[in-house]
This record gives C-alpha cells, sequence and structure tokens, in this order.
C-alpha cells in the first residue's frame, strides 16, 4: 500500500489530463544514477542495445520503478492494479546525433482513455544540448500532426534522475544531441488492469478543475472532453452539460478536416445521450478514417446508451464496421457488459481484425469467467495480434481465467516473446497452485544469469 502522500493531487492530475505528461524526481542519490550511466555505457559498447533485456543486464533499474513517488503517481493516473509491460528500451542518443521526428509509439488510436502509461527515465543531467526527449504537450488526444499541433515542442531538460510519465499516445521525439556525450532514456510501458471505480489519486474536487480553452477562431471548446476525461477516471457519468448547440449543428462537424474540430464536436455530441446514438452509428459507415474515428469517441462518451446498437452493428456486413464496433464496446469498459456474448462470438469472426478487438474488447469489460473458452481458442488463432490480445486479455481477467492454465502453457512457447512475456504474468495473476507451478517449471531453465554474454559463456 502507497502512502498518499506519494499519489497525485487534484492539480497534477488535471496536468497529466490535459497536457499527457507529469515528471517525478525520485530521491535517490546522485551516485545511483552515475552508476546506472556507467552500465549503459559498458553494456552498449560490449554487446549494443539490450532492448528488452534491459532488467537482466542493468537490475539495478528495477528500483527507479520500484519508487513510492513513481509507484504513487503510476497508481494516480493507471490505478493500484498495473502491469509493467515486457516491452522495455533504453534509448541512446548518441553524440551530435540529428535526433528523430516527431511521433506517438501507439500509433492512430480510437481511445482516448488512459489504459496505457510510458515512463522515461535519465540516468543523466539532460540540458538541451544534449538531445533531450521533446514532447507536445496536449497531443495526446489527436492522432494527425495538425491536431497535435507539433510544432509546440517542449524539451525535457531535466537532471539525473528524473522521471516523465506520459500518456502513450502522447507526441514525442528524441531531439538533437549537440554534445560530445551520450544521452540515454530507459523507456517502459505499464498498463491498468481494472477499469476506474473511484479516484486513485488524493481527489478532492467533483468537476474538472483544468482550464478549457476555446478552439483558435472557433466557439466550439474543449470543456467536455477533459470533463470527460476527469469523470471517466474518476469511475463516476459525466453529468450533461449545457450546450447551446443542438446534434443538427454537430452531427456535420465530425466530418471537419481539422481534427480539433471533430474531436469537440464528438464529446458535445456525447452530451445528448441516446438521442445521438443512431446518427453516430450511421457515421461508422463513413469513407473516412477520421470521420468514423470522431464517431468512436462520442459513441465512447455515450457509454451505456451505445451498447445495444453497437452489439447490433457487430453483424454489419462489413469488416470494418465490425472491428470499429468491438473496438468501441471496449473502450466502453464495465458499462458494455450486456455485450459481452456478442463479443465471444465475435472471436470466432471471418475477419481477424474483428477478432483481435473482440479478445482485447473481452479483457477490458469482463469480469467473469464467461469469455475464457473463447479466449483459450484464440490463443491459437494463425493471426498473431489475435493471440496477442487474447493473451492480455487473460492477464486482466487474473484469477478467472483459471481454467486457461494449461493453454496458457502451452503458449509460453509462442513465436511471439510479448505473447510469451504475457502469457507468465498471466500465470502470475492467476495465482492458482497449478498456475504457480506451470510458472516456476517454465522459469526454471529458462536464462537466469545477467552476467552471461557473447564473450562469457561460462
Amino acid at each position: 500500500m502507497i502512502d498518499s502522500a506519494f499519489r497525485l493531487n487534484d492539480a497534477q492530475m488535471a496536468q497529466f489530463l490535459a497536457h499527457g505528461y507529469a515528471t517525478i524526481t525520485p530521491d535517490l542519490p546522485d551516485d545511483f544514477h552515475a552508476e546506472v550511466y556507467a552500465q549503459h555505457e559498458e553494456v552498449f559498447e560490449r554487446e549494443g542495445n539490450p532492448g528488452n533485456n534491459l532488467l537482466p543486464r542493468i537490475p539495478m533499474v528495477r528500483q527507479i520503478f520500484e519508487h513510492p513517488s513513481v509507484v504513487g503517481a503510476l497508481k494516480s493516473v493507471i490505478g493500484d492494479d498495473y502491469y509493467l509491460q515486457p516491452h522495455r528500451h533504453p534509448h541512446h542518443n548518441p553524440a551530435h546525433s540529428k535526433g528523430q521526428n516527431m511521433h506517438q509509439d501507439g500509433g492512430k488510436r480510437w481511445s482516448h482513455r488512459t489504459r496505457y502509461l510510458l515512463a522515461f527515465y535519465y540516468p543523466q543531467d539532460t540540458p538541451l544540448e544534449r538531445g533531450p526527449s521533446g514532447i507536445v504537450p496536449g497531443s495526446h488526444y489527436f492522432n494527425t500532426p495538425e491536431g497535435a499541433q507539433i510544432d509546440r515542442e517542449l524539451p525535457l531538460v531535466t537532471p539525473a534522475g528524473s522521471i516523465t510519465i506520459t500518456h502513450y499516445d502522447l507526441w514525442h521525439r528524441a531531439m538533437p544531441n549537440h554534445s560530445d556525450h551520450h544521452r540515454f532514456m530507459i523507456k517502459f510501458l505499464f498498463a491498468r488492469m481494472d477499469e476506474p471505480e473511484a479516484p486513485s489519486w488524493n481527489n478532492q474536487q467533483t468537476e474538472w478543475p483544468g482550464a478549457t480553452p476555446a478552439l483558435a477562431g472557433d466557439s466550439i471548446t474543449l470543456s467536455t472532453m477533459y470533463a470527460h476525461a476527469w469523470h471517466w477516471h474518476r469511475g463516476t457519468p459525466i453529468p450533461v452539460p449545457p450546450n447551446d448547440c443542438g446534434p443538427t449543428d454537430l452531427l456535420p462537424l465530425l466530418q471537419s478536416e481539422q481534427e480539433r474540430v471533430g474531436i469537440a464536436a464528438a464529446y458535445d455530441l456525447a452530451a445528448f445521450g441516446a438521442e445521438v446514438v443512431p446518427s453516430l452509428i450511421q457515421t461508422l459507415s463513413s469513407q473516412s478514417e477520421m470521420t468514423r474515428r470522431h464517431a468512436a469517441y462520442a459513441l465512447s462518451a455515450v457509454s451505456a446508451y451505445a451498447v445495444d446498437a453497437l452489439v447490433e452493428t457487430l453483424q454489419s456486413a462489413d469488416p470494418s464496421t465490425r472491428t470499429d464496433a468491438a473496438t468501441i464496446l471496449g473502450d466502453i469498459g464495465y458499462a458494455a457488459t450486456p455485450g459481452i456474448d456478442a463479443l465471444i462470438d465475435a472471436t470466432k469472426d471471418a475477419e481477424a481484425t474483428v477478432r483481435q478487438r473482440a479478445a482485447e474488447a473481452l479483457g477490458i469489460i469482463s469480469r467473469s469467467p464467461a469469455p475464457v473458452p473463447a479466449l483459450i481458442d484464440a490463443l491459437v488463432d494463425p493471426d498473431v495480434s489475435v493471440r496477442t490480445a487474447a493473451t492480455f486479455a487473460l492477464c486482466r481477467l487474473g484469477p478467472q481465467a483459471a481454467e486457461a492454465v494449461a493453454a496458457i502453457e502451452r503458449v509460453l512457447n509462442d513465436e511471439n516473446r510479448y505473447i510469451r512475456g504475457d502469457a507468465l504474468f498471466a500465470l502470475q495473476r492467476i495465482n492458482t497452485a497449478e498456475a504457480k507451478d506451470t510458472l516456476i517449471k517454465h522459469l526454471m531453465p529458462a536464462r537466469w544469469c545477467s552476467l552471461t554474454t557473447p564473450e562469457s559463456t561460462f
């Protein structure tokens, strides 16, 4: 149990939701970070980038993410039950590098809800000339460079030992390193295991306390979007705000070529609840991916009112529309529980993307063993994205997935490293005697010595 003193307050949480990042500096000694930096240089010199094998190579890094201030920040944003995923990567920005282009690690996402976080750790002082990470505050809500306004770059100029947690979709890059020294940044990926049902930070205010700036040259604001994020994290329904525009005025704005206008309209439309669901469902058939994505944001925000219509949409003849319906049901979360049976059926869909999104949705929505047989079948799907989604869904289900232990044991040898990693975590979360025996049996012959290298194999 983390002391509440280490959890974010309302102002810090609002800052994260609006800007997509928060920086923490754990009280570890300077020589700790100097040693991490020295070990990085040694590993890179000896064998190159260790990638996902970072922790076996430099075990002391784990102390960073076990520090109470870091744990408190992570729990504040993604809840007490979170997962350090198998993907982690030491980013090496060498002396005199040209840096990177601005990008999103998550790609084009159809959700604004915080289910994944990145954490950037810097073992050295990172002034501007040493190529810090550049981020775009607030850009995690947008999928286009124009919508994200990537020219608003903020350099993360930080002292050694700083950790910046960011929304998975925040636009960022490595900036040019003009110095004569290496710059290291260690990136970890974290995932939420449970949907929020109560605030996980030091919450005092019911209503969204942050700023809600108007769109440039337009009367529509993003206030409803920010309020939605705030209330979702609090586990409470968003109250219907007053709105001077009606659905007839707002629906055409979903098709705007300006992403910010379309997103703002989506959340303002959601305030009308069941009234706008038929029109939003119809919009899912648009030829424009951006328009469909705006409709998806609105349907997700409408929440329970949209579930029946989305279940019906899972029967569409169009694979893209079925995929969208499964994706949105998953994004709605626990309120989409009436759609579980339809999503179980969708794991048998002819289209792999539908099967994938259905498996993902079941992992988010379900709190019972009902989907486990379907997810077991999905573990042997020929499509790797489906197997990945099914394995992670079983992670989320944890103890409810006890009957899947034997099936999970078989995927411990899957060709995909992340499926293997998630399978181990699924066994840990299931936590039955059978699951623990299976986990230990697998780990005992695994490569265990962090000192083993190509040059030192004995």
